[in-house]
């Protein structure tokens, strides 16, 4: 597996806990892997236990040699490598510097990752059955694959299998970075690589792999419409059956209340006191009024477009003014939102909190003290939030997306049954009617409250169903590459 994230070494969003659980889960199934990441100079080498073991490894470009050198650590019995090259990876963030602007050699960073972990496997002699990239950032892997190893002894016959997990980003570049791609010229074509004069990286991965698929069914039909297909749909679509959603698992080893070592109070389905706990832990810890029968609205989000926090900030003051209501808050992206958020509390003391940034301790806080969690995304190719917070008895309020449409079961008012409550329309007011229908069941009808959270809890998005579908996907990408 090659990827720029994965917990608990780098993490910006869901891609590093897929890359995270999907190796274990396919170890527990009886398959060998093994994760390639860049060494960012924010991995804690010590804590994490990661040692040098091979120094240098020349790594071949298209107008040069790099050298490198090369670390390992266990991952509950999947070894992770990392490639270290200060050059690409000693850097403030992963993709962007402090201001959020993308580094200008994105292209070179992370086609020089994709690259050396190919050489990796040559230098080890680890022989893949599959090659298995995530997202632009190591999409190259399966034209690589094609264009330069289709004889190589030890990846020839690797089959390449590219997971989108958010087709938006796709490494859109400028094509005079090209050359040192090392790809040729002749794949630089409207139908491969190329797209309106740039390179596409997310585009030639789904040209070039044997089989893709995207995080939730849902988002895979999303994506082969015009609309939400991002210019993509149509390559997207020419994969015929060799496209798919294959929806995330969570990591419950991590996520489970009953065990989660982050929280102040511990809890399962048969005894909620610890989530009364965390729930009065939260409020102190966020300066709100300590109150046992106020709920919280709980948010941890990336402020971006993409999530539809600015649908919540239209209608924040008017929620705030019309129902009682507390909102506990943790996020950080766009500035305008950040500031706007991060005035909230001095607003309205006692009833909102906000982190701007990111605190993992503080994100299961959240998860566990609110009542309800709040994902009004614009599109969603899977999410895990949502996922995580019907583990911890967290109704989620979200719109009907992607994988937060596959995994939420809507309240039916009648029978009291469901496990969240959905909605439509992208648009504010939709968003207000949902939280005033979801806070109106918690004070009108705290029995279907009650039984909604113990539905919520008894749902199983373990990884083991995911994996074996990936061991489907994987056979069905040998084949076609034979």
């Amino acid at each position: 597996m090659l990827s720029s994230e994965c917990v608990p070494y780098a993490k910006t969003g869901g891609l590093a806990d897929v890359v995270g659980a999907l190796p274990k889960a396919l170890r527990q199934l009886g398959h060998q892997s093994m994760v390639v990441l860049p060494l960012y100079s924010s991995i804690d080498r010590v804590r994490l236990k990661i040692e040098p073991v091979l120094s240098p490894m020349g790594v071949w470009m298209g107008d040069r040699q790099e050298w490198c050198a090369v670390h390992r650590a266990d991952m509950d019995g999947v070894p992770v490598y990392f490639i270290e090259f200060e050059q690409y990876f000693n850097r403030w963030g992963l993709y962007h510097d402090a201001a959020f602007r993308d580094y200008a050699d994105n292209a070179r960073r992370f086609a020089f990752l994709t690259r050396a972990g190919l050489q990796l496997c040559k230098d080890l002699g680890f022989k893949p059955d599959i090659v298995h990239a995530h997202d632009w950032q190591t999409a190259l892997a399966a034209a690589y694959l094609k264009v330069w190893h289709w004889d190589d002894p030890i990846l020839g016959q690797a089959a390449s299998v590219l997971t989108i997990h958010n087709l938006a980003y796709q490494g859109v570049y400028p094509a005079t970075d090209f050359a040192y791609l090392g790809l040729r010229w002749d794949n630089f074509t409207p139908d491969k690589l190329e797209a309106h004069g740039a390179i596409n990286f997310l585009k030639g991965g789904i040209v070039y792999a044997d089989a893709v698929n995207t995080v939730s069914p849902n988002y895979a039909r999303e994506t082969k419409a015009p609309a939400g297909g991002c210019g993509l749909a149509p390559f997207l679509n020419g994969k015929g059956e060799r496209y798919r959603g294959i929806l995330n698992g969570a990591d419950y080893q991590s996520w489970d209340p009953a065990h989660d070592l982050h929280l102040p109070a511990n809890y399962d389905a048969a005894d909620l006191n610890g989530k009364a706990v965390c729930k009065r832990k939260l409020q102190q810890r966020f300066g709100l009024a300590e109150s046992p029968r106020v709920p919280i609205l709980g948010v941890v989000s990336r402020f971006v477009g993409q999530k539809g926090l600015d649908l919540l900030a239209a209608t924040c003051d008017e929620l705030l003014r019309s129902m009682q209501v507390q909102l506990a808050i943790l996020g950080s992206g766009e500035k305008d939102l950040e500031h706007y958020f991060g005035g909230l509390a001095a607003r309205y003391p006692g009833r909102v909190g906000t982190h701007i940034g990111y605190d993992e301790a503080l994100s299961r806080w959240i998860t566990a003290g609110s009542d309800f969690f709040i994902m009004p995304s614009r599109y969603e190719p899977c999410g895990l939030n949502q996922i995580y917070s019907l583990r911890y008895g967290t109704l989620p309020i979200v719109r009907a997306t992607g994988g937060l449409d596959d995994t939420i079961q809507q309240y039916d008012e009648t029978h009291g049954t469901g496990t969240g409550f959905k909605f439509w329309d992208p648009n504010a007011s939709a968003l207000y009617y949902t939280i005033g229908w979801a806070v109106s069941t918690y004070y009108d009808r705290p029995a279907h409250h009650q039984a909604m959270i113990q539905q919520a809890m008894a749902q199983d998005f373990s990884w083991e169903r995911s994996a074996a579908d990936y061991v489907r996907l994987y056979e069905q990408a040998r084949a076609a590459r034979t």
